[in-house]
């Protein structure tokens, strides 16, 4: 029997990348919708109390984002080689490490949820509900954990598809639960802000055990009885955690230099701090089919190494940039030319619209650009090399992306805050172009598991 032909890289690229893309907006949208929730049914004030704990949120979670990112690189490389006794290694190690880490993380978190918020700057009339808001997603992080390492291992893998499903599951729990919370439906207690928190982890605590099912059902590799006997904290997450820390503290600082411009923002007065949660949100769809790509390059180079055609290498980093280019170019200049109608989907305030159009406009073309550079760096990330594209887009988050945030708003005005992501965002992309054409390319390529 004639084996079937392997489809071309770019087909199989795309195929792997739609249902990536649309999980990826799947995830912004469903964020999104609780924050429209919260601004059109409570007001401005409620909307902002829940988006001044972004920030905080995604430096809580860096680290699981880290050992995501490293457990999809081992089990690309594993299932390239048809090795499934180590795809299931990786996968017990790392989930059985962030359900211990979600715990670890949560409790320390809702402990310092008040002191956290205060830090931030959020306005006292409007720090009570923030803190709420807090502590629910803070007590929700070992389900949240567990449901970023699952889909990591499945992309890892090459399913793109699953994870869009569960993602699916969640977010129409959620779409139900949080209006039914804010306004009491079926006799439920309304629970305010904190209502889009428990809307997010009931939708989640859903899709996982969803998923559960359909891999029992399936005989997956990863069913449950399967997985059971490799759950324990053995090398194979060392090995994880050398590959994901370096992305963890990228994640980490980003964060923290949000959480600083944030503040800068905060000074500025609640619609300010609105105008920063209509833009996040709506940016995110922008920003995350262009992680999408870089994921889905970094995938299809892990299984290259995997499989033993490192060949293939040079052509994933080619159609990823291409992908990037005509992908995400084509979202961010549609946000641009709608922005004030994107503006005006999260809140009513004439003033708040506007800024938030102003901003679209300036910070949205930072994201290719960003989509770009990740591309680079996400090759490099599937063969062990982390270090020095780490260190490179550290350096210019540390010296550049809080400190020119600064200068533009004393310079240029409130507006031109978000001009710092563009331009920071310009020089991590010369500075992976020149290391990967420069230094890597150079460097021969050996598996890691």
């Amino acid at each position: 029997m004639t084996p079937t032909p392997e489809r071309p890289l770019p087909v199989r690229f795309l195929r792997f990348l739609g249902p990536l893309v649309l999980t990826n907006v799947l995830n912004a949208l469903s964020g999104t919708l609780n924050i429209i929730f919260l601004g059109q049914l409570l007001g401005a004030a409620s909307m902002a109390a829940a988006v001044g704990f972004f920030p905080a949120f995604m430096f809580l979670i860096a680290f699981v984002i880290g050992l995501g990112t490293g457990a999809s690189v081992l089990v690309g490389q594993a299932h390239g080689a048809r090795e499934p006794d180590k795809v299931r290694e990786v996968a017990g190690a790392v989930l059985l490490g962030g359900v211990l880490l979600g715990v670890l993380v949560g409790v320390t978190g809702a402990t310092f949820a008040q002191p956290l918020m205060h830090w931030l700057g959020t306005p006292p009339e409007i720090l009570a509900d923030s803190v709420s808001y807090a502590r629910v997603m803070l007590f929700g992080l070992p389900v949240f954990f567990t449901n970023m390492l699952v889909a990591a291992v499945l992309r890892g893998m090459g399913d793109s598809l699953t994870p869009l499903r569960m993602l699916v599951v969640s977010f129409a729990v959620s779409a139900v639960v949080t209006p039914a919370l804010i306004l009491g439906w079926f006799g439920l207690p309304r629970l305010g802000v904190a209502s889009a928190g428990w809307g997010t982890l009931l939708g989640t605590l859903t899709a996982l055990i969803w998923l559960a099912w359909r891999l029992q059902h399936q005989s997956h590799t990863l069913t449950w009885s399967a997985l059971v006997p490799h759950l324990r904290l053995s090398r194979r997450l060392l090995t994880v955690a050398r590959l994901g820390i370096p992305s963890a503290l990228f994640f980490i600082t980003s964060a923290a230099a949000d959480m600083g411009l944030l503040a800068l923002v905060n000074d500025h007065g609640v619609h300010a701090t609105a105008a920063w949660g209509a833009v996040s949100q709506t940016t995110a769809y922008v920003l995350f089919p262009a992680m999408s790509i870089a994921i889905a390059a970094s995938v299809f180079t892990a299984q290259a190494v995997g499989a033993g055609d490192t060949a293939r290498i040079d052509q994933v980093t080619r159609v990823g940039l291409l992908m990037n280019l005509v992908l995400t170019g084509s979202l961010a200049l549609g946000v641009a030319l709608l922005a004030p109608r994107i503006a005006s989907l999260f809140v009513q305030d004439a003033a708040v619209i506007e800024l938030a159009a102003t901003v679209l406009r300036i910070a949205v073309w930072g994201n290719i650009i960003f989509g770009m550079a990740s591309v680079f760096s996400g090759v490099m990330r599937a063969t062990g090399t982390v270090r020095v594209p780490t260190l490179m887009s550290l350096g210019c988050l540390v010296f550049l992306l809080y400190p020119l945030g600064r200068v533009f708003d004393s310079t240029l005005g409130l507006p031109f805050i978000w001009l710092t992501y563009p331009v920071t965002f310009a020089v991590a992309l010369l500075l992976q172009t020149a290391y990967f054409y420069g230094v890597w390319k150079r460097q021969p390529v050996h598996r890691l598991i």
